[in-house]
């Protein structure tokens, strides 16, 4: 797949000066005509919350430290400000050296970040870039060295071509870090500080975390001055419309299990979320053996492959993505029914990234977890972190006693084999096809 260039600068169909937009409200009035048109033409009125928190104060040019999960409008709320002070002092951009820089973690959030950019910058004369690593480094070096106003880029890559002479970020005037706490599990502290000391002391800057523990803010007040705090019910919200279900069964069945799970067409448009890469891959092989078209993602994927793969769920070419966990913060893709955890998570915090990829802008949807005994632990933890218990699904052709009694991993071998399963009793079935259980401390 050729490497797509993610320049962009509206210099055709520019919006008349005194052209009135439509249907604009709240803190979307603010903004100029052509962000307002480029925001009504994109299907929205009416700010999120965020959105109506954050925008006022952002045109104000305030610092901002904001707590908000992916899927509340996050993203626009910091571009659509952006694009508008941008705007407002146009000029050739200069070789190599951006106006804006944006930090992201992941390459798939830096990509859609660069997308909202076009989307909402389509009317503006904004040129931005987005770089990451894993393709080539050629493309983005001949964007830079065009120019830019905004620079989307990913810690590794954006050092790398710092170091290298091609990207200078002595006249930043606003730099947004989104999703903190991803950059701070991935180990990126140190690149975090070797940028903000290249950036200019007098800046706009935005701060975004899903989570705000102690240190985060601590680390935050080193970055921002006199902040505008805003907060967005970080997992809560997103969780409460989600309906959320744990099937229990033999690690040897899971296979059969997830397979069966797709006989229904409600489920159509499904994230399967693995921890390993080759269990990602074999998982997507037995889908697409028995006929359910799907695709993998995951961090052995090139660059290429893993844009490829994303495209094409999106355009519906695929029934199910298969991802570890690369891709359980800042993917984007819209009208995702289902999220299916073929195993659960490590940590607890992760299931609730994961499954927040359904249930966006204020839809429904739906979560299944797959629990055989040696992810109880695991279960154990995420019932702790919700404060409540997983609903759980007795009634499938591969239920297991033993995992739903299991406390937790068991020996090698134990609860894996076809004796183990076990259907709901008469008295469980009369009480539905679902049972809600506690654990014992």
């Amino acid at each position: 797949m050729k490497e797509r260039n993610y320049t962009h600068t509206a210099r055709k169909n520019v919006l008349i000066p005194n052209q009135t937009p439509i249907e604009a409200q709240g803190a979307f009035a603010a903004l100029t005509n052509e962000l307002q048109r480029a925001v009504v033409s994109a299907g929205y009125s009416t700010p999120t919350p965020i959105q109506e928190q954050s925008i006022p104060h952002l045109l104000d040019g305030r610092d901002l430290l904001g707590t908000a999960q992916t899927g509340t409008g996050k993203t626009a709320a910091f571009i659509l400000p952006l694009l508008q002070r941008l705007s407002a002092n146009t000029h050739r951009p200069l070789k190599g050296t951006p106006r804006a820089l944006i930090l992201a973690p992941t390459r798939e959030l830096a990509a859609q970040i660069g997308e909202s950019i076009r989307t909402y910058g389509r009317y503006t004369r904004i040129r931005y870039t987005t770089i990451f690593g894993g393709v080539s480094q050629s493309p983005q070096v001949k964007d830079l060295n065009q120019g830019v106003d905004i620079l989307v880029a990913t810690p590794g890559r954006l050092l790398d071509l710092m170091q290298q002479g091609y990207i200078h970020l002595n006249r930043i005037e606003v730099f947004i870090l989104d999703e903190v706490d991803r950059m701070l599990d991935m180990g990126f502290l140190p690149d975090m500080k070797r940028v903000l000391a290249k950036i200019p002391a007098e800046r706009q800057t935005l701060f975004f975390s899903a989570t705000m523990a102690p240190k985060m803010e601590q680390l935050a007040r080193t970055m921002v001055q006199n902040p505008v705090r805003v907060t967005i019910a970080p997992d809560q919200p997103a969780v409460d419309r989600i309906v959320q279900k744990v099937l229990f069964v033999g690690k040897k069945n899971k296979d059969s299990l997830l397979v069966s799970l797709f006989n229904d067409p409600v489920i159509n448009k499904a994230i399967v979320f693995t921890q390993m890469k080759h269990v990602a891959n074999r998982v997507a092989d037995k889908l697409n053996a028995a006929g359910i078209n799907g695709t993998a993602i995951h961090g052995n994927k090139s660059q290429n492959a893993r844009t490829k793969a994303l495209n094409g769920f999106k355009r519906g070419k695929f029934r199910v993505l298969v991802a570890t966990d690369v891709a359980a913060r800042g993917l984007d893709v819209d009208d995702i029914t289902h999220v299916i955890n073929y195993d659960l998570p490590v940590e607890a915090e992760t299931y609730v990234h994961r499954i927040g990829r359904t249930a966006r802008a204020g839809a429904d949807g739906d979560a299944i977890s797959l629990c055989s005994p040696e992810d109880r632990t695991y279960l154990k933890d995420i019932e702790h972190l919700l404060g409540k218990p997983v609903e759980a699904d007795m009634d499938h052709d591969f239920h297991s006693d033993i995992a739903f009694r299991s406390d937790g991993p068991a020996p090698r071998g134990f609860g894996s084999g076809s004796g183990q399963k076990r259907r709901p009793n008469a008295s469980q079935r009369a009480r539905g096809n679902s049972v809600r259980y506690r654990f014992r401390a």
